[in-house]
């Protein structure tokens, strides 16, 4: 990798909303971060093998019974005004496990600090762990595991401590 290649990976991580990027090639590794500042969310990043984790396959919607499909009366609810809304920062496949085989991140009734990871959103290819920035306990998983999200979206409600 030369220069003028790392000159455009800065200038589009700057761009971005990427808190961290690493890449590695052969014996050559580059790290680079942005000036970190307060935000709602972190995502932590890195190029390296994905861990193995196959999501289970999405069924169809022409498949399921008409009493099983979404309705307006399925959308959450607006948040209570003692909440904090965590919100996915990147468009993706939200996952409440780092692998099949473990225990959800974050649960009813799971207390949460700064820091500690609620969940992962996979784009690309790429395993994002999302951390919480408030201390509190969610209330409300407002995601079903490995469905599609919007940025943006609201993912957990906080009650805060």
């Amino acid at each position: 990798m030369d220069y003028k290649q790392i000159q455009e990976l800065i200038k589009m991580v700057n761009k971005s909303n990427i808190g961290e990027l690493t890449i590695e090639q052969k014996d050559f590794k580059v790290t680079i971060k942005q000036k970190e500042e307060h935000v709602a969310q972190i995502v932590s990043s890195s190029f390296q093998q994905a861990p193995a984790f196959t999501p289970a396959p999405q069924q169809a919607v022409a498949n399921q019974p008409a009493s099983e499909l979404p309705s307006a009366a399925d959308k959450p609810a607006a948040p209570a005004s003692n909440t904090i809304t965590i919100k996915s920062p990147m468009i993706g496949t939200f996952y409440r496990k780092s692998a099949p085989d473990k225990p959800n991140l974050a649960d009813i009734g799971t207390e949460v600090s700064p820091g500690k990871v609620v969940c992962i959103i996979e784009a690309m290819k790429l395993f994002n762990e999302i951390e919480s920035e408030v201390k509190g306990k969610i209330v409300k998983v407002l995601v079903e595991d490995a469905s599609p999200v919007e940025y943006d979206q609201p993912l957990f409600l906080v009650e805060p401590a």
